[in-house]
Protein backbone atom coordinates (compact mmCIF):
# COMPACT_ATOMS: atom_id res chain seq x y z
CA UNK A 1 0.00 0.00 0.00
CA UNK A 2 1.35 3.44 -0.97
CA UNK A 3 1.21 5.68 2.13
CA UNK A 4 2.49 8.81 0.38
CA UNK A 5 -0.94 9.95 -0.97
CA UNK A 6 -2.47 9.37 2.45
CA UNK A 7 0.27 11.42 4.13
CA UNK A 8 -0.16 14.24 1.61
CA UNK A 9 -3.93 14.22 2.17
CA UNK A 10 -3.50 14.35 5.94
CA UNK A 11 -1.07 17.25 5.70
CA UNK A 12 -3.37 19.12 3.32
CA UNK A 13 -6.36 18.57 5.64
CA UNK A 14 -4.43 19.67 8.71
CA UNK A 15 -3.15 22.75 6.88
CA UNK A 16 -6.67 23.68 5.77
CA UNK A 17 -7.99 23.40 9.32
CA UNK A 18 -5.08 25.48 10.65
CA UNK A 19 -5.62 28.20 8.04
CA UNK A 20 -9.37 28.30 8.75
CA UNK A 21 -8.70 28.57 12.48
CA UNK A 22 -6.15 31.32 11.96
CA UNK A 23 -8.22 33.43 9.56
CA UNK A 24 -11.72 33.02 10.97
CA UNK A 25 -11.70 31.67 14.52
CA UNK A 26 -8.70 33.32 16.11
CA UNK A 27 -9.22 36.56 14.21
CA UNK A 28 -12.59 37.05 15.91
CA UNK A 29 -11.16 36.89 19.41
CA UNK A 30 -10.40 40.32 20.87
CA UNK A 31 -6.71 40.97 21.35
CA UNK A 32 -5.86 41.84 24.97
CA UNK A 33 -4.33 45.29 25.39
CA UNK A 34 -0.61 45.84 25.87
CA UNK A 35 0.64 42.37 25.05
CA UNK A 36 4.44 42.01 24.79
CA UNK A 37 5.93 42.68 21.34
CA UNK A 38 6.41 39.80 18.93
CA UNK A 39 4.27 37.44 16.90
CA UNK A 40 2.48 34.19 17.73
CA UNK A 41 3.17 32.92 14.22
CA UNK A 42 1.20 30.11 12.63
CA UNK A 43 -1.21 28.06 14.77
CA UNK A 44 0.30 25.01 16.50
CA UNK A 45 3.71 25.57 14.86
CA UNK A 46 4.42 29.11 16.05
CA UNK A 47 8.17 29.55 16.59
CA UNK A 48 8.70 25.91 17.64
CA UNK A 49 10.51 24.88 14.44
CA UNK A 50 12.90 27.83 14.62
CA UNK A 51 13.74 27.04 18.25
CA UNK A 52 14.22 23.32 17.56
CA UNK A 53 16.55 24.07 14.62
CA UNK A 54 18.59 26.39 16.83
CA UNK A 55 18.85 23.83 19.63
CA UNK A 56 19.97 21.04 17.28
CA UNK A 57 22.87 23.24 16.28
CA UNK A 58 23.67 24.18 19.91
CA UNK A 59 22.38 27.67 19.15
CA UNK A 60 19.53 27.97 21.65
CA UNK A 61 21.29 30.74 23.54
CA UNK A 62 22.01 32.66 20.34
CA UNK A 63 18.35 32.31 19.29
CA UNK A 64 17.22 33.88 22.56
CA UNK A 65 19.76 36.71 22.28
CA UNK A 66 18.52 37.51 18.79
CA UNK A 67 14.94 37.72 20.07
CA UNK A 68 16.05 40.04 22.87
CA UNK A 69 17.91 42.24 20.39
CA UNK A 70 14.80 42.41 18.21
CA UNK A 71 11.99 42.73 20.75
CA UNK A 72 13.62 43.47 24.10
CA UNK A 73 13.75 41.33 27.27
CA UNK A 74 9.99 40.55 27.14
CA UNK A 75 8.32 39.21 24.00
CA UNK A 76 5.47 36.96 22.94
CA UNK A 77 5.65 33.90 20.72
CA UNK A 78 4.07 30.46 20.44
CA UNK A 79 5.88 27.29 21.49
CA UNK A 80 4.54 23.75 21.14
CA UNK A 81 1.00 24.88 20.47
CA UNK A 82 0.69 27.35 23.36
CA UNK A 83 0.96 31.19 23.48
CA UNK A 84 4.12 32.02 25.39
CA UNK A 85 5.92 35.00 26.91
CA UNK A 86 9.71 34.88 26.88
CA UNK A 87 11.43 36.82 29.70
CA UNK A 88 15.08 37.51 30.39
CA UNK A 89 17.07 39.21 33.13
CA UNK A 90 17.33 39.17 36.96
CA UNK A 91 13.95 40.86 37.47
CA UNK A 92 12.31 38.25 35.23
CA UNK A 93 13.89 35.41 37.21
CA UNK A 94 12.64 36.87 40.49
CA UNK A 95 9.17 37.36 39.01
CA UNK A 96 9.19 33.81 37.64
CA UNK A 97 10.16 31.97 40.81
CA UNK A 98 8.40 34.05 43.48
CA UNK A 99 5.03 34.77 41.88
CA UNK A 100 2.16 32.67 43.22
CA UNK A 101 0.12 33.44 40.08
CA UNK A 102 2.54 31.33 38.04
CA UNK A 103 2.34 27.54 38.35
CA UNK A 104 4.94 24.97 37.31
CA UNK A 105 2.80 23.47 34.56
CA UNK A 106 4.61 22.26 31.49
CA UNK A 107 3.42 22.64 27.88
CA UNK A 108 0.35 20.43 27.21
CA UNK A 109 2.41 18.27 24.85
CA UNK A 110 4.90 17.49 27.64
CA UNK A 111 2.05 16.76 30.05
CA UNK A 112 0.65 14.18 27.62
CA UNK A 113 4.01 12.40 27.62
CA UNK A 114 4.78 12.55 31.35
CA UNK A 115 1.29 12.38 32.83
CA UNK A 116 -1.06 14.89 34.43
CA UNK A 117 -0.16 14.05 38.06
CA UNK A 118 3.54 14.93 38.00
CA UNK A 119 4.96 17.52 40.34
CA UNK A 120 5.65 19.73 37.31
CA UNK A 121 1.92 20.18 36.74
CA UNK A 122 0.57 20.45 40.29
CA UNK A 123 0.16 23.45 42.54
CA UNK A 124 -1.17 24.26 45.98
CA UNK A 125 -1.88 21.38 48.40
CA UNK A 126 -1.30 18.66 45.80
CA UNK A 127 2.11 20.11 44.89
CA UNK A 128 3.12 20.26 48.58
CA UNK A 129 1.97 16.68 49.17
CA UNK A 130 3.90 15.24 46.21
CA UNK A 131 6.94 17.42 46.89
CA UNK A 132 7.05 16.25 50.50
CA UNK A 133 6.84 12.62 49.38
CA UNK A 134 9.71 13.00 46.89
CA UNK A 135 11.86 14.75 49.49
CA UNK A 136 11.56 11.68 51.71
CA UNK A 137 13.51 9.78 49.07
CA UNK A 138 16.09 12.57 48.77
CA UNK A 139 16.85 13.02 52.48
CA UNK A 140 20.60 12.88 53.31
CA UNK A 141 20.13 9.69 55.33
CA UNK A 142 18.59 8.02 52.29
CA UNK A 143 21.16 9.41 49.85
CA UNK A 144 24.00 7.97 51.95
CA UNK A 145 22.59 4.51 51.30
CA UNK A 146 22.87 4.85 47.53
CA UNK A 147 26.55 5.73 47.16
CA UNK A 148 27.73 2.12 47.04
CA UNK A 149 25.10 1.15 44.44
CA UNK A 150 26.04 4.12 42.27
CA UNK A 151 29.71 3.18 42.60
CA UNK A 152 28.92 -0.34 41.38
CA UNK A 153 27.05 0.94 38.32
CA UNK A 154 29.93 3.30 37.46
CA UNK A 155 32.59 0.60 37.81
CA UNK A 156 30.71 -1.78 35.51
CA UNK A 157 30.10 1.00 32.99
CA UNK A 158 33.78 1.97 32.85
CA UNK A 159 34.93 -1.64 32.48
CA UNK A 160 32.49 -2.33 29.65
CA UNK A 161 32.66 0.95 27.72
CA UNK A 162 35.92 2.78 28.55
CA UNK A 163 38.64 0.34 29.57
CA UNK A 164 41.15 -0.42 26.79
CA UNK A 165 39.65 2.01 24.27
CA UNK A 166 41.70 4.73 22.61
CA UNK A 167 38.67 6.97 21.97
CA UNK A 168 35.09 7.13 23.25
CA UNK A 169 32.06 9.25 22.41
CA UNK A 170 31.34 10.79 25.77
CA UNK A 171 27.78 12.17 25.68
CA UNK A 172 25.96 8.93 24.63
CA UNK A 173 27.93 7.01 27.26
CA UNK A 174 27.13 9.55 29.96
CA UNK A 175 23.45 9.33 29.03
CA UNK A 176 23.43 5.55 29.30
CA UNK A 177 25.36 5.60 32.58
CA UNK A 178 22.92 8.12 34.05
CA UNK A 179 19.95 6.09 32.83
CA UNK A 180 21.36 2.90 34.39
CA UNK A 181 21.93 4.61 37.75
CA UNK A 182 18.48 6.20 37.80
CA UNK A 183 16.81 2.92 36.77
CA UNK A 184 18.47 1.13 39.69
CA UNK A 185 17.79 3.82 42.30
CA UNK A 186 14.32 4.91 41.20
CA UNK A 187 12.79 1.66 40.02
CA UNK A 188 15.01 -1.09 41.42
CA UNK A 189 15.34 -2.30 37.82
CA UNK A 190 18.30 -4.63 37.39
CA UNK A 191 20.48 -4.86 34.30
CA UNK A 192 18.93 -6.89 31.48
CA UNK A 193 16.39 -6.87 28.67
CA UNK A 194 13.74 -4.93 30.61
CA UNK A 195 16.15 -2.10 31.37
CA UNK A 196 17.44 -2.05 27.79
CA UNK A 197 13.89 -1.86 26.42
CA UNK A 198 13.01 0.96 28.79
CA UNK A 199 16.18 2.81 27.73
CA UNK A 200 15.07 2.74 24.07
CA UNK A 201 11.59 4.02 24.93
CA UNK A 202 13.13 6.73 27.11
CA UNK A 203 15.18 8.05 24.15
CA UNK A 204 12.03 8.25 22.00
CA UNK A 205 10.16 10.03 24.82
CA UNK A 206 12.85 12.71 25.02
CA UNK A 207 12.77 13.26 21.25
CA UNK A 208 9.03 13.98 21.35
CA UNK A 209 9.19 16.43 24.24
CA UNK A 210 10.99 18.90 21.99
CA UNK A 211 8.89 18.41 18.88
CA UNK A 212 5.84 19.92 17.19
CA UNK A 213 2.86 18.41 19.10
CA UNK A 214 1.16 16.82 16.07
CA UNK A 215 -0.01 13.27 16.75
CA UNK A 216 0.33 11.73 13.28
CA UNK A 217 1.93 8.31 12.70
CA UNK A 218 5.13 9.62 11.11
CA UNK A 219 5.90 12.36 13.69
CA UNK A 220 8.38 12.33 16.59
CA UNK A 221 5.55 13.38 18.91
CA UNK A 222 3.49 10.32 17.96
CA UNK A 223 6.47 8.01 18.52
CA UNK A 224 7.07 9.69 21.86
CA UNK A 225 3.48 9.14 23.02
CA UNK A 226 3.69 5.44 22.11
CA UNK A 227 7.05 5.10 23.89
CA UNK A 228 5.58 6.88 26.93
CA UNK A 229 2.70 4.38 26.99
CA UNK A 230 5.11 1.43 26.91
CA UNK A 231 7.33 2.94 29.62
CA UNK A 232 4.29 3.69 31.76
CA UNK A 233 3.11 0.07 31.51
CA UNK A 234 6.55 -1.10 32.67
CA UNK A 235 6.47 1.24 35.67
CA UNK A 236 2.87 0.29 36.46
CA UNK A 237 3.93 -3.37 36.52
CA UNK A 238 6.89 -2.60 38.80
CA UNK A 239 4.60 -0.60 41.11
CA UNK A 240 2.06 -3.44 41.34
CA UNK A 241 4.80 -5.98 42.13
CA UNK A 242 6.35 -3.83 44.83
CA UNK A 243 2.96 -3.00 46.33
CA UNK A 244 2.03 -6.69 46.49
CA UNK A 245 5.38 -7.47 48.13
CA UNK A 246 4.81 -4.75 50.74
CA UNK A 247 1.32 -6.02 51.52
CA UNK A 248 2.71 -9.53 51.90
CA UNK A 249 5.59 -8.59 54.19
CA UNK A 250 4.26 -5.44 55.87
CA UNK A 251 5.23 -1.83 55.19
CA UNK A 252 8.23 -1.30 57.44
CA UNK A 253 10.86 1.41 57.18
CA UNK A 254 12.80 2.06 53.97
CA UNK A 255 16.09 0.19 53.82
CA UNK A 256 19.24 0.42 51.71
CA UNK A 257 17.58 -1.80 49.10
CA UNK A 258 14.61 0.55 48.65
CA UNK A 259 14.10 2.53 45.46
CA UNK A 260 11.92 5.55 44.82
CA UNK A 261 8.78 3.54 44.02
CA UNK A 262 9.14 1.42 47.18
CA UNK A 263 9.75 4.54 49.24
CA UNK A 264 6.66 6.32 47.88
CA UNK A 265 4.49 3.22 48.38
CA UNK A 266 5.52 3.08 52.04
CA UNK A 267 4.40 6.66 52.83
CA UNK A 268 1.01 7.12 54.51
CA UNK A 269 -1.15 10.08 55.48
CA UNK A 270 -2.59 10.84 58.92
CA UNK A 271 -5.28 8.17 58.47
CA UNK A 272 -2.87 5.38 57.54
CA UNK A 273 -3.82 5.47 53.86
CA UNK A 274 -1.25 5.47 51.05
CA UNK A 275 -0.08 9.09 50.66
CA UNK A 276 0.17 8.98 46.85
CA UNK A 277 -2.02 7.07 44.44
CA UNK A 278 -0.40 4.47 42.18
CA UNK A 279 -0.99 6.79 39.20
CA UNK A 280 0.75 9.66 41.01
CA UNK A 281 3.69 7.41 41.82
CA UNK A 282 4.08 6.34 38.17
CA UNK A 283 3.74 9.91 36.82
CA UNK A 284 6.33 11.25 39.25
CA UNK A 285 8.68 8.34 38.62
CA UNK A 286 8.48 9.30 34.92
CA UNK A 287 9.22 12.97 35.56
CA UNK A 288 12.04 12.18 38.01
CA UNK A 289 13.66 10.00 35.36
CA UNK A 290 13.45 12.83 32.82
CA UNK A 291 14.55 15.56 35.26
CA UNK A 292 17.54 13.67 36.60
CA UNK A 293 18.74 12.23 33.31
CA UNK A 294 19.58 15.06 30.93
CA UNK A 295 20.83 17.48 33.58
CA UNK A 296 23.27 14.95 35.07
CA UNK A 297 24.48 13.45 31.80
CA UNK A 298 25.04 16.82 30.15
CA UNK A 299 26.89 18.12 33.22
CA UNK A 300 29.23 15.10 33.24
CA UNK A 301 29.86 15.31 29.49
CA UNK A 302 30.79 18.99 29.71
CA UNK A 303 32.98 18.33 32.76
CA UNK A 304 34.95 15.83 30.68
CA UNK A 305 35.28 18.39 27.89
CA UNK A 306 36.38 21.17 30.26
CA UNK A 307 38.94 18.93 31.96
CA UNK A 308 40.32 17.71 28.63
CA UNK A 309 41.11 21.33 27.77
CA UNK A 310 42.46 22.25 31.22
CA UNK A 311 45.33 19.91 32.26
CA UNK A 312 46.09 21.90 35.43
CA UNK A 313 42.57 21.49 36.80
CA UNK A 314 42.51 17.84 35.70
CA UNK A 315 45.77 17.12 37.57
CA UNK A 316 44.41 18.74 40.75
CA UNK A 317 41.22 16.73 40.52
CA UNK A 318 43.10 13.45 39.92
CA UNK A 319 45.30 14.18 42.93
CA UNK A 320 42.24 14.65 45.11
CA UNK A 321 40.83 11.29 44.00
CA UNK A 322 44.18 9.52 44.44
CA UNK A 323 44.35 10.73 48.05
CA UNK A 324 40.96 9.14 48.68
CA UNK A 325 41.96 5.92 46.86
CA UNK A 326 45.02 5.48 49.11
CA UNK A 327 42.74 4.64 52.03
CA UNK A 328 40.54 2.19 50.09
CA UNK A 329 41.07 -1.51 49.58
CA UNK A 330 41.21 -2.81 46.02
CA UNK A 331 37.64 -2.82 44.68
CA UNK A 332 36.16 -1.29 47.85
CA UNK A 333 33.14 0.91 47.09
CA UNK A 334 33.05 4.61 47.77
CA UNK A 335 31.14 5.88 50.79
CA UNK A 336 29.33 9.11 51.65
CA UNK A 337 32.38 10.18 53.69
CA UNK A 338 34.57 9.77 50.60
CA UNK A 339 32.27 12.08 48.65
CA UNK A 340 32.51 14.78 51.32
CA UNK A 341 36.29 14.87 50.71
CA UNK A 342 35.84 15.69 47.00
CA UNK A 343 35.67 19.45 47.61
CA UNK A 344 37.71 20.41 44.55
CA UNK A 345 35.67 18.07 42.34
CA UNK A 346 32.50 19.74 43.64
CA UNK A 347 33.86 23.17 42.72
CA UNK A 348 34.68 21.91 39.21
CA UNK A 349 31.09 20.70 38.85
CA UNK A 350 29.70 24.03 40.07
CA UNK A 351 31.91 26.00 37.68
CA UNK A 352 30.83 23.75 34.79
CA UNK A 353 27.20 24.42 35.69
CA UNK A 354 27.90 28.15 35.64
CA UNK A 355 29.64 28.07 32.26
CA UNK A 356 27.30 25.61 30.53
CA UNK A 357 23.89 25.42 32.25
CA UNK A 358 22.27 22.08 31.29
CA UNK A 359 18.72 23.46 31.46
CA UNK A 360 17.50 25.57 28.53
CA UNK A 361 14.79 27.38 30.50
CA UNK A 362 11.94 27.01 32.95
CA UNK A 363 8.28 26.93 31.98
CA UNK A 364 5.45 28.35 34.09
CA UNK A 365 1.73 28.80 33.42
CA UNK A 366 -0.25 31.96 34.32
CA UNK A 367 -3.09 30.98 36.69
CA UNK A 368 -4.67 34.42 36.24
CA UNK A 369 -4.18 37.60 34.24
CA UNK A 370 -0.90 39.17 35.38
CA UNK A 371 1.41 42.02 34.45
CA UNK A 372 5.17 42.25 34.16
CA UNK A 373 7.27 45.25 33.19
CA UNK A 374 4.13 47.02 31.96
CA UNK A 375 3.06 44.13 29.71
CA UNK A 376 -0.14 42.10 30.05
CA UNK A 377 0.12 38.26 30.28
CA UNK A 378 -3.28 36.54 29.85
CA UNK A 379 -4.41 33.68 32.04
CA UNK A 380 -3.39 30.30 30.59
CA UNK A 381 -0.34 31.57 28.68
CA UNK A 382 3.05 29.97 29.19
CA UNK A 383 5.99 31.92 30.57
CA UNK A 384 9.57 30.83 29.90
CA UNK A 385 12.62 32.38 31.48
Amino acid sequence: MDYLPIAVALIATASSIAIYYYLFTRAKKPCPPNLPPGSLGLPVIGQSLALLRAMRGDGGGRWIRERIDRYGPVSKLSLFGTPTVLMAGPAANKFMFFNSALSTRQPPSVQRILGKNSILDLHGADHRRVRGALLEFLKPDMLKMYVGRIDGEVRRHLEENWAGRATVTVLPLMKRLTFDIISALLFGLERGAARDSLAGDFVRMIEGMWAIPVNLPFTAFSRSLKASGRARRVLEGITREKKARQLEHGHGKASSNNDLITCLLSLTDGHGDQLLTDEEIVDNAMVTLIAGHDTSSILMAFMVRQLANDPVTLAAMVQEHEEIAKNKADGEALTWEDLTKMKFTWRVAQETLRIVPPVFGNFRRALEDIEFDGYFIPKGWQVIC
